[in-house]
């Protein structure tokens, strides 16, 4: 009588990948990496998220100069800059991030950490009063606040000898900095206080859309 039973095979089998952690690892990498190469390579031929929406300006010398206080003190821990395109975002917060916006933003403030209310659209929608009082102690003006006061902000004077370099950074990655602009970029804001820099920040937020 014949033995109709066949030797396992010695190929890539289900047993012989569950049975191998190496090679289960490096297969599982391979995967994922060629769906995420599938999913992020095409972004960056898509005129949608590779070209500044319409009006689009860069930051200018004092709003960079705040940029970089925002990102110092933490304030994405707690804030996004993203309204997700649903009716309860866009009713809230205005019209809906696109991609165009930030072309110029290294890094992105991207995110759906909500501790503190969403800030993309903010620009405009308080006094720079409104914004001093509330940095200096955030009760003052929203008594159900649990956001931490940053009353070191009005007294530091924001640096102005390393804002030229910056620009000249961000111009590699393609923001449109003049030489011009650069070059006048320490004496614009030289004296400014880092509450000065942090609010004109804030206020340019989502206006382009807006």
């Amino acid at each position: 009588m014949s033995d109709n039973n066949h030797s396992p095979s010695t190929g890539f089998s289900h047993e012989t990948i569950e049975t191998n952690n190496f090679l289960m690892i490096v297969l599982i990498v391979i995967v994922i990496a060629f769906g995420g190469l599938v999913e992020i390579v095409p972004l960056f031929f898509q005129k949608s998220t590779t070209e500044p929406v319409k009006g689009l300006q860069p930051y200018t010398s004092l709003q960079l100069a705040g940029r970089d206080v925002y990102l110092r003190e933490g304030c994405y821990n707690c804030h996004s800059q993203m309204i997700r395109p649903f009716r309860a975002e866009t009713l809230r917060y205005g019209h809906y991030s696109v991609a165009g916006e930030f072309v110029y933003d290294h890094p992105f403030q991207w995110g759906s950490k909500r501790t503190g209310p969403d800030l993309h659209r903010v620009g405009g929608k308080y006094s720079d009063e409104w914004h001093r009082i509330h940095l200096n102690n955030p009760r003052d003006v929203v008594p159900e606040s649990n956001m931490p006061a940053y009353p070191w902000l009005e007294k530091n004077v924001v640096d102005s000898t390393t804002i030229a370099s910056h620009m000249t950074a961000l111009r590699k990655v393609g923001v449109p900095y003049t030489d011009e602009q650069i070059a006048a970029a320490p004496e614009e804001i030289k004296g400014k206080t880092e509450m000065e820099a942090v609010i004109a920040y804030l206020q340019v937020l989502g206006l382009t859309l807006k």
